[in-house]
This record gives structure tokens, C-alpha cells and sequence, in this order.
């Protein structure tokens, strides 16, 4: 071979290596180059060229994997740079050591997605997160240690906790903008202030992080408050600041700067929306006080983070719940939706043209905006009924005796429901009580409804008549571990304490784990008079095309519904909630199966799919 075919080989192969895309990679994404993200005086600096950051809170759980692209696509063409977003620990760590990366938990391919179109991301490992979710992100394992604290210097907590950020750095870290990819800021907790004040417990998070490979830019976020900002900080870190949308903003970043100044001003979280509780009132705000907020940080090269864009579905057991001074627990719907520019099933809203008109007015010289991809048709599911019922009780197991009632993670269960069973010695008539029962409690005789303990009402007893040898069960189901507040930490679920009959603490108890997660020995009951306890139906409606869709569950009272093996989470008739949304990619041609479990009393088993969102009390 001589000389100069040599030399036209290399041009060659040099050119093709320039043309060579990294797994994924598309045309006009953000190139797998090591780039630099930092900050000077009040400027983010991207390459050292001053950046806002036009941010937009998504979350992959609450997102089917097959809908992330469209969903990054709108955000581009709405005007957002960044897509910021939570890494869920209870869901990738389901069970000590066990760590699952895969399917619609696959973060580091949700990141490369966000990349290929043109999107930075933040990340936000915890690990406490919030977010509305079943126990802020922290896996209700740890719960059955029963004097372990999480949130705190416990060394038994930060121990778990750097082995599962270790997890999250070897999928994430080589991701970062100084490695060649698009995570720019990754941020230490989450909103301590409103928690503790326990610096070295913040110090250590932010070491794990670090630990784990996280090298580019860290941040805390926290409320504005003097009180918040004091505790949650630290000093050499960035701060941000999380706030709703209304009149107030130049005020919160006045307080802001009282706390700190020459750094870049930030809002981490800009509430756009708001999330809605079981048997309350349908949360909205208005568009225009959305971009009006929007406009002023705009205008004074303020960075944001809409929280939320897309705020998707709580999927299965995962909705948290809170509590405040007058009301002490208040469970979330499965539905996330948030009032967000993107509605629950990724189509715009009228909030979504409102942002990308303000942000398409601030847009940098040279910058335009993309078309806003079209959105697929919902599809409509004509009636069908499920005829086929099953006694929840065919699922019982073996069960664990013990002196006492047990909580549900102390036998080893982390959703679902648990019942309690006792043959009662002698007949009675009075009052049940409970020291505490979480969340809602139905009490049955012999198999016959006895009454209802709901934890929202603050209920803690019933009155029962029961004959000597009647079987008294209790069936408690979790509806969801709080998120937020000074006591989340210990908010454990079951009978927590003991059960009073006439004075007398209850002992000697038979306790039933039933978490849902398997139906292979679900048995058909051809009569469904039998007794009073909870049943599950079951039917199937056939498709010619996919779609996504919303089940309607108007006529149904309390429970969940799965389709095809997918749990769409909870419905209860005190609303506002009153639809399931089903994603396309969850669906097939043909035969579509669909479980239902009623712990009430349906006033008729048929569903149907919808195209739009069903929300009553608004």
C-alpha cells in the first residue's frame, strides 16, 4: 500500500469518526463533549458564556418510558432548556442491596433522551425528595427498625443512604456536562429548612454525593424564609429558592438577598400548580398569573424551574400524603397532574401557549423556538363489565401470630393492606377503639361490614355487637405514607398500638399481609352475597389500535384497578379524582385484561375509557 493511499485512508476514517453519533445521539443534541457549567457574581456561565436556566420538572416514574421523548419535545418548543427531575429511591432499591436501573426506571437513558433533544438536565437525588410521594422517596423498609430515624445523622440511615447514592453515581455521574454530558446541577436534599437544622446531617448528604462521582455543580433548595434558608444551607454550596406563582416573587428574592448575595438568583421550584388530596377541592392557577411571574425573572435574567411541566401519574402505591395543624393526615390522589402546562396525558394547555409566549418574547438573539409536536387522539372504550368476582380473602396466606398487633413493616410489608384477625373470647357490645389505625380501617364480624375507621376524619373507634367466638377482622389499608412535615418520619402503617374492646386490650392476633403484588392464586367466586369483605372483579375489553386513554371509575367507590398487570393506582369515590389514566404503550391489539379490587360497594361494575380527565369538587 503506498504513501499517498495511506494518507486518503486516515482522511477518510478521521471523517467518518466525525460522524460517529454516541448511543442515542441524534442530530442537533447537545454533542458528548466536556463542557463547563459553573457561576460568576449573579451569572451561571455555560462555557463561560452567561446562561438562564428555562427549566421544567418532570419525573420518569410518572411518565411511560414511551412518551419521555414527546414529552421533551413539547418542552423544547415551549422554551425550556433543562428538564429537572428527582431520582426516586423506593423505587430503585425495592428491597435492601437490590437495585433496579431498568424499563421506566432507566434514568440515565431518561437523561440521554433529554440530551438528544436539546435539553440539560438537573438532578435531584434526595434522598429525601418530597414530591408527593409515598414516604418522600425513602424506601418504608428502613421503617421496620423501629427506633431508626431517617432525615437524620442516624448512622444506620446515612449508611443506606451512601450505598444507594453510590447506585445513582454509577448511572449518573458519567453523565455530568464536565464528562461529555448534559447534567449540569445536581442538587444536596431537598428543602431541609423545613425539617431540621442539623448541618452536619446536610454536610454528609452533600459528601455522599460527592462521593458517588457527582463533581459538577451542587445546590441546596429551600423555601425563602429566614428560617428555612438558616437551616437548610450550607455554606460553600449554591442556594435556591422554592416559591408559588403570585404577586410575591421580587419580594422572595429581596429576602433572598438578605440571606446572600453575588450569586445567581434562582427559583429551584416555581409552583405553577398545585397537588390535590382525597376529598378536597381540584387545585388550579390561573395562566396568566403563571406568566406574569415567569416575565419578571425573565426580565431580571433570573433562572427557574417550573415545577411542574408534565406532572403525570403517581402510578400504583406511590402517592404520598401530608399533614397539617388542622388536618392530621391528608392522602394524595394518584393523579399528579398538577395543573400543569402538560395535562396528565401529555397534551398542552392553554397554561403551556401562555409560558411559551413569554419565553418565546425573552428568547436570546439567534434562539428560536420549535413547532409544539402534535399530540396523539385519546381513544375512547365503550362499556364493559367485569362479571367475574374474587374474595380478597382467596389471597391469605400464612399468617404471623404475635401477642400484639404488628405494624405492616414490621412483618415485612411495605404497601397494600394488612388484615388483622381474632376470635373474640366472649360476647360484646361497645366501643372498638384504636390508638392509632393508618390510614383506613374496615372492621367486620363474622364477615359482616361493622364499621369504618378513616384517618382523615381523625376517627380512632367504632361501636360493634359481637356474640362470644365471633371472628373480628380488621383490614387497614395504607393509603399512602407521608411526605412532608416534622412527624413523616414515623408514619408507619396498620394498627400502631393496641385495640380496646370494653377497656380491655386485644391480644393474641393472626396478621394477614396482603400486598397486591401477585394474583396467581386469586380464586373465582361464583356468589358474591357471601359476606361483606372486599372483592375483586375482573373483565376485558378488546382493542383494534392503542391510545391512551382514562378509565372512568364514577361508579366505583374505593380501591385500584390494574390493566394487563400494570397497578394505574387508587380511585375513591369522595373524588376529586374520578378517572385512572391508562398509557398507549400499557395497551395491545386484542384482548385487554383489567382487574378491579372495590373495598366498598360499587353502585355498578362496568368501566369504560374516556378522553379526558374526570376531576368533581372543583
Amino acid at each position: 500500500m503506498n504513501q499517498n493511499f495511506r494518507a486518503l485512508i486516515a482522511i477518510i476514517f478521521l471523517a467518518c469518526l466525525s460522524w460517529v453519533q454516541t448511543p442515542g445521539q441524534q442530530k442537533g443534541s447537545i454533542k458528548p463533549a466536556a463542557h463547563t457549567f459553573g457561576w460568576k457574581g449573579e451569572d451561571f456561565l455555560l462555557d463561560g458564556k452567561p446562561f438562564i436556566v428555562r427549566s421544567g420538572e418532570m419525573h420518569y416514574p410518572r411518565v411511560p418510558r414511551a412518551a419521555w421523548r414527546d414529552r421533551f419535545k413539547k418542552a423544547k418548543a415551549m422554551g425550556l432548556n433543562t428538564i429537572t427531575t428527582y431520582i426516586f429511591w423506593n423505587l430503585h432499591e425495592p428491597t435492601p442491596g437490590k437495585f433496579d436501573f431498568s424499563g421506566n426506571l432507566d434514568v440515565a437513558e431518561f437523561v440521554r433522551e433529554a440530551g438528544q433533544e436539546g435539553l440539560y438536565v438537573i438532578v435531584r437525588p434526595g434522598p429525601y425528595i418530597c414530591t408527593e410521594w409515598d414516604f418522600g422517596g425513602i424506601p418504608a423498609w428502613l421503617l421496620k427498625t423501629p427506633d431508626l430515624l431517617v432525615r437524620t445523622s442516624d448512622k444506620r440511615f446515612l449508611d443506606a443512604s451512601r450505598l444507594y447514592m453510590a447506585a445513582v453515581g454509577k448511572q449518573l455521574a458519567p453523565l455530568q456536562i464536565t464528562h461529555g454530558g448534559n447534567i449540569i446541577m445536581s442538587q444536596v436534599e431537598n428543602e431541609y429548612g423545613s425539617f431540621g437544622k442539623d448541618h452536619e446531617y446536610v454536610a454528609a448528604v452533600k459528601k455522599m454525593i460527592e462521593d458517588a462521582g457527582f463533581d459538577n455543580m451542587l445546590y441546596t433548595a429551600d423555601g425563602p424564609s429566614d428560617s428555612m434558608l438558616s437551616g437548610g444551607t450550607l455554606p460553600e454550596t449554591l442556594s435556591v429558592i422554592n416559591f408559588g406563582a403570585g404577586d410575591g416573587i421580587e419580594n422572595e428574592f429581596k429576602n433572598f438577598a438578605k440571606f446572600r448575595q453575588n450569586v445567581p438568583r434562582m427559583s429551584g421550584e416555581y409552583w405553577i400548580g398545585w397537588f390535590d388530596h382525597w376529598g378536597a377541592k381540584h387545585q388550579t392557577v390561573k395562566p396568566e398569573v403563571v406568566a406574569k411571574g415567569v416575565d419578571w425573572m425573565l426580565e431580571n435574567k433570573i433562572s427557574f424551574s417550573l415545577y411542574m411541566f408534565h406532572g403525570g401519574t403517581s402510578f400504583g402505591f406511590m402517592n404520598g400524603a401530608n399533614t397539617s395543624r388542622n388536618e392530621p393526615y391528608q392522602p394524595d390522589t394518584s393523579s399528579y397532574d398538577y395543573d400543569s402546562p402538560l395535562d396528565e396525558a401529555g397534551r398542552p394547555t392553554p397554561k403551556y401557549y401562555a409560558l411559551r409566549d413569554i419565553i418565546k418574547k425573552h428568547l436570546p438573539s439567534g434562539e428560536t423556538l420549535p413547532d409544539v409536536p402534535p399530540s396523539r387522539d385519546l381513544i375512547e372504550i365503550p362499556a364493559f363489565d367485569l362479571k367475574e368476582t374474587a374474595g380478597l380473602l382467596s389471597l391469605l396466606g400464612k399468617p404471623v401470630r404475635s401477642e400484639n398487633a404488628l405494624s405492616m413493616e414490621a412483618i415485612g410489608q411495605n404497601y397494600g393492606y394488612v388484615l388483622y384477625r381474632k376470635k373474640l373470647g366472649k360476647a360484646f357490645g361497645g366501643e372498638l377503639k384504636f390508638d392509632s389505625l393508618r390510614d383506613y380501617g374496615l372492621i367486620y364480624i363474622d364477615g359482616k361490614a361493622a364499621g369504618i375507621i378513616d384517618r382523615r376524619l381523625k376517627q380512632t373507634a367504632v361501636t360493634i355487637n359481637a356474640k362470644e367466638g365471633s371472628i373480628l377482622d380488621i383490614l387497614v389499608e395504607n393509603n399512602g405514607r407521608l411526605n412532608f412535615g416534622r412527624e413523616f418520619n414515623l408514619d408507619r402503617k396498620g394498627i400502631i398500638g393496641d385495640v380496646w374492646l370494653g377497656g380491655e386490650a386485644l391480644k393474641d392476633w393472626e396478621i394477614f399481609g396482603l400486598p397486591l403484588s401477585d394474583f396467581s392464586s386469586l380464586k373465582e367466586k361464583k356468589s358474591s352475597s357471601e359476606n361483606d369483605l372486599p372483592k375483586f372483579y375482573r373483565g376485558s375489553f378488546n382493542l383494534t389500535a392503542t391510545g391512551d386513554t382514562f378509565l372512568d371509575t364514577t361508579t366505583w367507590a374505593k380501591g385500584f384497578a390494574w390493566v394487563n398487570g400494570h397497578n394505574l393506582g387508587r380511585f375513591w369515590k369522595i373524588g376529586p379524582q374520578q378517572t385512572l389514566f391508562v398509557p398507549a404503550s400499557w395497551l395491545k391489539k386484542g384482548k385487554n385484561d383489567v382487574i378491579v379490587l372495590d373495598v366498598g360497594t360499587p353502585r355498578k361494575t362496568a368501566l369504560r375509557g374516556v378522553k379526558n380527565q374526570i376531576f368533581d369538587n372543583q
